[in-house]
């Protein structure tokens, strides 16, 4: 018996064979959890690194000294630099640039880049001004304004120490602050006899003595080493030793 193959029937078809059915992709939706999550840590980063940059940078602008003061410098153009430093609570203690502290004298001496403090600084009652006569010679050449001096009044030899009180030499200004050196000449004209004007800051009823102890005398200008020598220019009629004639 042979087998045969059943023909399919005539007009049917067989069906395909069954595949998996596609699934329908849904639009993104606006309230998703999952990017509301990340926009929130996206904002949050942000947010934490613009703190963290704020925070480093929290600097205040405030006046430091341009160089060495002594105690007694009345306050000029030039004497203060702005620099930005982070002071956090205790910048009110320290000197805003919105201030202006020209004419102020400084209570106690200051160092070259030193924060100036708001108590350093005193109005400026009881102190005058006194500009003395020094031959070039008898000035250091690296004196300037804010350093700490003392004056000595020296006999001249062709006089004597004839009627001269103290000795040949006396101290008339001690632990002085200059205000200005003016008249001092770097050219070929400039000699060792060129008058130098310095300005020193004494105590208005120091100044009659100060002026008679010099009688006329030639002066030498001493730089202190430090400025933190205390005084405004007191006088003193001690000599110091020295040649006596």
């Amino acid at each position: 018996m042979s087998a045969t193959t059943a023909a399919p029937a005539a007009g049917r078809t067989e069906a395909p064979p069954g595949g998996p059915v596609p699934r329908r992709v849904r639009p993104p939706r606006w309230l998703d959890l999952r990017l509301i999550l990340g926009v929130l840590l996206v904002l949050g980063s942000v947010l934490l690194g613009a703190r963290v940059v704020t925070a480093a940078d929290a600097t205040v602008p405030v006046w430091s000294a341009s160089s060495d003061l002594a105690a007694g410098t009345v306050l000029a153009d030039g004497d203060l630099v702005a620099v930005s430093v982070r002071l956090d609570d205790v910048a009110g203690n320290y000197l805003a640039t919105s201030t202006h502290p020209e004419g102020r004298v400084l209570g106690r001496a200051v160092r070259a880049g030193e924060l100036l403090p708001r108590s350093t600084l005193e109005e400026p009652t009881g102190l005058v001004q006194l500009a003395l006569p020094v031959q070039a010679g008898y000035v250091p050449p690296s004196l300037a304004r804010g350093q700490m001096v003392d004056v000595y009044a020296v006999a001249d030899p062709a006089v004597g120490a004839a009627g001269q009180t103290g000795g040949t030499v006396a101290l008339v200004v001690s632990a002085a602050p200059v205000q200005a050196v003016t008249g001092r000449g770097d050219g070929v004209l400039s000699t060792a006899t060129t008058t130098v004007q310095v300005v020193v800051a004494v105590a208005a009823e120091d100044a009659a003595d100060v002026l008679g102890a010099i009688g006329g005398r030639g002066l030498v200008v001493v730089v202190r080493d430090s400025v933190d020598a205390g005084g405004a220019g007191s006088p003193s009629g001690t000599s110091p030793a020295g040649p006596t004639g």
